[in-house]
């Protein structure tokens, strides 16, 4: 169909509530080139068994910068997985989006962001020299990256997700019984959905062809975006806290370094920012951007933070109307797990959350696709990594028992994975069978403390109970959105 982007394999036929989306020909050609690719590099790795290489970045002292990259880190995961304990098995699995809940791959920077870099880039430019050879590259550099799209590296991350999914909840798939999958309605959350399915059904090896089943317009009710709550605070204030204490030194070396270049702190901080988002943009291989050279480990960890600072005080504890705006999701989520319809009056879309045809219930497998700001929300109005006291923006905090880490919470293609398992004890007559739950984040087991006893198991009547705020709408957040 003329400017609709077309599915990466062949699929069933579903209800499927997708804006038409008018793409430029380039464009287009460019992402049938990338899922090539993908499908080619999918079936060297699955014949070969390899592991898809992971980027190589290491700072100018040896240290892997990587892990300070907030939510600019591609995906890594937090812990090997652990299945189920003995006696339990999986019944039902959601991806938040992997319910699974998953974060669209890595992309470019967002459109408003380019005019900036190539300000900073500008000034660095004008320079009357460079004394540090560091900045020689600087003499010839072009900003070459795009807007708000994914980079191929991202487009792989989704299919390798698929992938994963598969290989691990095969036994809950069958023709009947397909995945459900759904997306936000951003291009690249609707690329990295379609890649996602594609993963999954090269994984089977084309024996299950899930297909994105629902796009949810981002200018209406949509559970998987934050753009909701119009009276929501902003975190700019403590950015600009924390820039004022982390940069000035930072800014004060590189003007050292380049008489003339004049950089504020703001351009100081998008040369750094231009480290991981060139990294990403050139893929696992080509050589990690020239800038990730010019900083230490030291101001690594303040860029690390100030991406913890960002999340915490935009959609997470330390906005007040911050997790409301994950509760529509996680009504949604209730209603999967216990089977009965959807009850939220948030930001649900009642049309679609009302129908077996777009929020079927009885599914096994549901993939959901969103971005990082939304699933902090959802993590913060579900209890995951609540902070003894609010983060400081005068002072970097100590990582020791802090569980709010951008990188390791919503990296590009970020996921959280909600399992509804079966346990059984006792034998013959005497045989009783409970349903539990557990929440992963990136493959990390959440001790969900506040439901069960800190071991990551939640009977699902206990873990039901322990979502008030989501039952109870936000217990008046939501209002306060609007009045």
């Amino acid at each position: 169909m003329d400017g609709e982007k077309q599915p990466l394999l062949p699929v069933e036929t579903h209800t499927r509530l997708r804006e038409s989306t008018s793409s430029k020909s380039w464009s287009l050609l460019r992402f049938s080139l990338v899922v090539a690719s993908l499908l080619l590099l999918s079936a060297w790795n699955v014949a070969l068994g390899r592991q898809v290489p992971q980027l190589s970045t290491q700072n100018v002292d040896g240290g892997d910068i990587q892990k300070y990259w907030a939510q600019y880190r591609p995906y890594t995961p937090m812990a090997e997985y652990a299945p189920p304990p003995k006696g339990c098995e999986v019944k039902q699995v959601s991806f938040a989006p992997h319910l699974p809940l998953q974060r669209h791959g890595a992309r470019y920077p967002t459109a408003d962001d380019p005019p900036d870099f190539k300000q900073a880039i500008a000034k660095m430019q004008r320079a009357d020299e460079f004394k540090d050879p560091r900045l020689n590259f600087l003499r010839n550099h072009s900003y070459f990256l795009g807007a708000d799209d994914l980079v191929p590296l991202g487009a792989e991350q989704s299919f390798e997700a698929g992938m994963v999914a598969f290989s691990r909840y095969s036994s809950l798939v069958s023709g009947e019984n397909l995945p459900f999958v759904r997306a936000s309605g951003s291009e690249r959350v609707v690329d990295s959905a379609m890649n996602w399915t594609a993963g999954f059904a090269v994984a089977s090896r084309y024996k299950y062809l899930p297909s994105l089943s629902v796009v949810i317009s981002e200018k209406s009710n949509d559970t998987l975006q934050n753009a909701m709550c119009p009276n929501v605070g902003s975190e700019s204030k403590y950015l600009k806290t924390w820039r004022s204490v982390f940069l000035p030194n930072t800014t004060a070396r590189l003007n050292a370094a380049a008489p003339g270049a004049d950089l504020n702190d703001e351009d100081a901080f998008k040369l750094m920012a231009l480290c991981p988002l060139e990294t990403v943009a050139l893929g696992v291989d080509l050589p990690k951007s020239d800038f990730c050279a010019l900083f230490g480990e030291e101001e690594w960890e303040g860029f690390e933070y100030y991406g913890d600072l960002q999340k915490y005080y935009r959609t997470g504890y330390g906005q007040e109307l911050g997790p409301v705006q994950g509760v529509g999701y996680l009504n949604e989520l209730l209603a999967r797990l216990m089977g009965k319809p959807v009850r939220d009056n948030t930001q649900t879309n009642h049309t679609l959350d009302s129908s077996p045809e777009t929020f079927p219930l009885g599914r096994s497998v549901y993939a959901d696709f969103s971005h990082e700001n939304t699933m902090i929300a959802i993590y913060s109005a579900m209890g995951l990594f609540k902070q003894d006291k609010d983060l400081d923006p005068t002072a970097l905090a100590d990582e020791h028992g802090r569980t709010w880490i951008a990188s390791r919470m919503v990296p590009f293609s970020a996921r959280m994975v909600v399992e509804k398992l079966q346990c059984a004890k006792g034998k013959g007559r005497g045989l009783v069978k409970k349903e539990w739950v557990r929440v992963l984040v990136n493959d990390a087991l959440q001790p969900l403390e506040f439901c069960g006893k800190g071991n990551g198991l939640c009977t699902l009547k206990k873990f039901v109970k322990s979502q008030s705020y989501a039952r109870h709408d936000g217990k008046g957040d939501w209002d306060k959105c609007f009045g």
